[in-house]
């Protein structure tokens, strides 16, 4: 079979099935095509995203400004590595500092390795800056994490599948329940070694968790009066997912180190980045850290374009109205559906909790009817379906997706 042979879905699934290692478990529909809120299968049928590649591309499928400064670029020179500079790397930064109110900026690729930056850029302050004994230091993190699947990470995280047959773990975790203050103030009081204190503003992976209003407030105050780092992984909630530019605006918190993936490029190129202001980020000298392809000229002119459309198109704005439109409705609906517990969310990312075990299929056999009738969703523990489409959504297409998922789950027999 030749590369650019057309492929069936089967094929395409036959395909990585054979030859790629089976470490997800994707929804069986093969895509071909996107734009906006849409995509298309290899057969040609159309739907709606709502997952946005887990809030990759709030900006919608292959906006023509982000797609544009990503060819241009490419064009013109792709990869210098930091061995020289570039003219681009200087114009992102001071950018996007600006843009977040931080005074400076160190680039990556994924948001696992901006979670890994931020985890070092944290040890080394509490090393150097506030004095704890080298290679004592803690870093405080919340129960049903997810900040990605490196070694470090997976070490504290309490899903079975990510840690099972993976260790020897990394120490130096301490965890706590999440939306827990009492939890995490105990944690700060009784431990002089602990550097940071790092959380999702809403948990995404494990269900769309919104904390008690005031939670973030709240433990960014403990973390002040306790000189401990305020580490804000907002690689799925932020840029505008949340109705906010940042979910922790919600609350004007401002962290001390934030960590920002996925939509910072608008899905069109791996851009990560972790922020801070300089009494922190001067922790890092040259070889303490860095990355071949990380602040490379494709995505900085690619994470500038993003951030643009996201401000140009009143993105956050769109996210918060729609999603109220969005939760009122299908709230009333769990009203008079038994198949529905549950709806909660900020902005666009919101999830529906289904009236089974997160051992049964029943929001998997859901998602697959929900393909069937052209919209495409995931469920997340067993029992929860996130529902996050692109934030350039209108609010016709909303009801109408609204009404697809209504009808669905209604039509639906367990």
């Amino acid at each position: 079979m030749a590369v650019l042979d057309q492929l069936t879905s089967q094929q395409a699934i036959d395909l990585e099935n054979k030859y790629g290692a089976h470490n997800y478990h994707p929804l069986p529909v093969v895509l071909s095509k996107g734009e906006g809120v849409y995509v298309w299968d290899v057969e040609g049928k159309k739907y709606y995203d709502f997952l946005s590649a887990y809030s990759a591309v709030n900006q919608g499928h292959c906006h023509p400004k982000i797609v544009g400064a990503m060819v241009n670029q490419a064009q013109t020179l792709t990869l210098t590595s930091r061995a020289f500079y570039n003219d681009m790397l200087g114009k992102y930064e001071k950018f996007a500092t600006e843009y977040f109110g931080f005074d400076k900026l160190l680039p990556m690729n994924t948001g696992a390795e901006a979670v890994e930056t931020a985890l070092k850029i944290c040890r080394k302050w509490a090393y150097e800056v506030k004095g704890i004994e080298e290679n004592e230091a803690q870093i405080v993190v919340c129960k049903n994490n997810f900040h990605g699947r490196t070694t470090t990470i997976i070490s504290f995280s309490n899903d079975p599948v990510a840690r099972k047959n993976f260790g020897p773990f990394t120490e130096g975790f301490i965890k706590v329940e999440y939306d827990n203050l009492q939890a995490l103030e105990e944690a700060l009081e009784n431990n002089d070694n602990i550097a940071g204190f790092m959380a999702e503003p809403i948990q995404g992976e494990a269900g769309v968790y919104v904390p008690s209003e005031g939670y973030l407030a709240a433990a960014k105050a403990l973390c002040e009066k306790h000189n401990v780092l305020f580490i804000a992984d907002e690689v799925q909630t932020g840029i505008a997912r949340t109705g906010q530019l940042l979910a922790v605006n919600h609350e004007d918190v401002q962290p001390d180190i934030l960590i920002l993936g996925k939509a910072l490029s608008g899905g069109a190129y791996p851009v990560s980045a972790v922020l801070a202001n300089d009494d922190i980020m001067n922790v890092i000298k040259p070889g303490n850290h860095g990355s071949t392809f990380g602040g490379n000229p494709v995505a900085a002119a690619v994470a500038i374009a993003a951030l643009e459309v996201v401000k140009d198109e009143k993105l956050a704005e769109n996210a918060e109205r729609l999603g109220k439109i969005f939760r009122e409705e299908l709230a009333e609906f769990a009203k008079e559906n038994e198949l529905v517990t549950l709806v909660r969310g900020k902005g666009l990312l919101n999830a529906v909790v289904i009236n089974d075990t997160e051992e049964s299929e029943t929001a998997w056999n859901i998602c697959l009817k929900l393909r069937d009738n052209g919209l495409l969703a995931k469920p997340t523990h067993g029992n929860i379906i996130r529902f996050a489409p692109p934030l350039v959504m209108n609010e016709e297409q909303l009801r109408d997706c609204i009404n697809i998922i209504k009808k669905t789950i209604t039509e639906f027999k367990k």
